[in-house]
């Protein structure tokens, strides 16, 4: 499912209008000198140029969230575009997720709707940025992974240390409060561990433990697929 924007009353005029015009209008707002400025945060600026993120997010989506926390850093508007993208949400209204998934619409043409959507949802220039640079790049299926690391390094931006545990059943608050015990020797001073404790019984026993960028898998379904592939290679 796509995430959009939260829109308002003039904005779902918007895009209702790009959405019912021919592919011809938009080749035509999709004209080469409109995008002269186009943007591609992932590529924008090299490494010496970005500020560094506090946690590292991996894939793709995590080079645009890292992109997006530098140029966010320097154009200072982190918190704005963190209240910009909370302001996003699942949207079921199937003609416009049919619209930005359409292959056969051109990339500008997806973008120059997005523009138009920023611009009255009046946003910050750096979420502009972001959601125009997926669009043009064809990673719009991206966004949601993309929130979620910038959210990711935003939690750390401000002292939080995120702590996924994964358990094969519910654990009791006994075992959670011994477990909070020991995550405390990863945080620095000052950080506080925000524990997110889930339950899938595909692990068999065991946890999977993920707290900032370190990832731990101690579940017994991982001891099974190593043993069983060293089983398979003495054979």
């Amino acid at each position: 499912m796509l995430v959009t924007v939260d829109l308002t009353s003039a904005v779902c005029e918007v895009i209702s209008d790009l959405i019912s015009q021919s592919l011809r209008f938009f080749k035509k707002m999709a004209s080469k000198q409109f995008f002269t400025t186009a943007r591609s945060l992932s590529t924008s600026a090299t490494h010496s140029q970005m500020i560094k993120p506090p946690v590292q997010v991996f894939g793709m989506e995590g080079r645009y969230a890292c992109a997006l926390y530098s140029a966010g850093s320097k154009l200072k508007q982190l918190e704005t575009i963190e209240k910009d993208l909370n302001s996003l949400q699942f949207k079921t209204n199937k003609k416009i997720e049919d619209f930005f998934l359409n292959p056969v619409l051109q990339r500008q043409a997806k973008a120059a709707a997005i523009q138009s959507i920023c611009e009255n949802s009046k946003f910050s220039s750096g979420t502009t940025n972001l959601l125009v640079a997926l669009a043009e790049n064809g990673r719009l299926k991206k966004l949601n992974s993309v929130i979620n690391g910038f959210k990711t390094i935003m939690s750390a931006h401000r002292g939080d240390l995120p702590c996924e545990i994964v358990a094969a059943k519910p654990l009791d608050d006994q075992t959670i409060k011994a477990l909070q015990g020991v995550l405390k020797s990863f945080a620095k001073k000052g950080e506080n561990i925000i524990l997110d404790v889930k339950v899938d019984p595909s692990i068999i026993g065991g946890l999977i433990v993920s707290i900032g960028d370190k990832y731990v898998d101690m579940s017994i379904a991982s001891k099974v697929k190593k043993y069983t592939s060293l089983l398979q290679t003495a054979a």
